[in-house]
């Protein structure tokens, strides 16, 4: 029997569709702009795009014996990294998927139920990736919160039809590219970013679809 697709998503839903991806977008261009701008003597200074990592990136030694260059940065840095990136091609990269695929989400699960799945899935994937870093270097970007979105995907599908072989084909096509990605990389590729977001993104995507199923028993 195959089970029942998820009703649509009122309490998960806002006004203005799209204005969570904007948002996150403006914010994500925004700063890779400014900091772009300044590595080429347009805007500030070339030390910004530092400053910035020095501040904001993901660093697996702030949860080890390093020091902070403020007090809460132990625990903002696992949502300030996803706001920062290497570069503007890394940049478009992460905003063309989010893009692609961000979208449909937002209409199967709503606008808060896309905010929680993003931000569950930053934090997913910086835990996994501090957690399982075995060398001092900063993490940036937000490929975890975008391989969150396609672990939600994956499980949505799997919820609606029931069958684990896509689901499963899926993940193994994901592990066969950042295996590729990591080698093309010549290992610099945070890969248990992508991990943990996937992982959360998948896990949230369930509680999603279980409250909307409650949701339609109740109605």
């Amino acid at each position: 029997m195959t089970p029942p697709t998820p009703p649509s998503a009122p309490w998960l839903a806002i006004p203005w569709p799209g204005v969570v991806i904007a948002v996150l977008m403006a914010l994500t261009c925004g700063l890779e702009l400014i900091v772009a701008a300044a590595d080429i003597g347009l805007i500030g200074s070339a030390r910004w795009r530092a400053l910035v990592l020095q501040y904001g990136a993901c660093w697996p030694g702030l949860m080890r014996d390093w020091q902070p260059n403020y007090a809460a940065q132990p625990w903002t840095m696992f949502l300030s990294y996803s706001l920062l990136h290497a570069g503007v091609l890394h940049l478009l990269g992460n905003m063309a998927v989010l893009l692609w695929i961000g979208p449909g989400l937002v209409t199967r699960i709503g606008q808060l139920g896309f905010l929680l799945l993003w931000v569950g899935s930053v934090l997913g994937g910086g835990i996994v990736f501090v957690a399982m870093a075995n060398d001092p270097t900063p993490m940036v970007g937000a490929s975890g919160a975008i391989f969150g979105l396609m672990g939600a995907l994956v499980m949505l599908d799997y919820v609606r039809t029931g069958k684990y072989d896509k689901a499963l084909g899926i993940t193994a096509a994901l592990v066969l590219l950042n295996i590729a990605m990591l080698i093309i990389e010549d290992g610099l590729l945070a890969w248990q970013t992508h991990l943990g977001g996937y992982i959360a993104g998948g896990v949230i995507a369930l509680f999603i679809t279980d409250r909307l199923l409650e949701t339609a028993d109740t109605d």
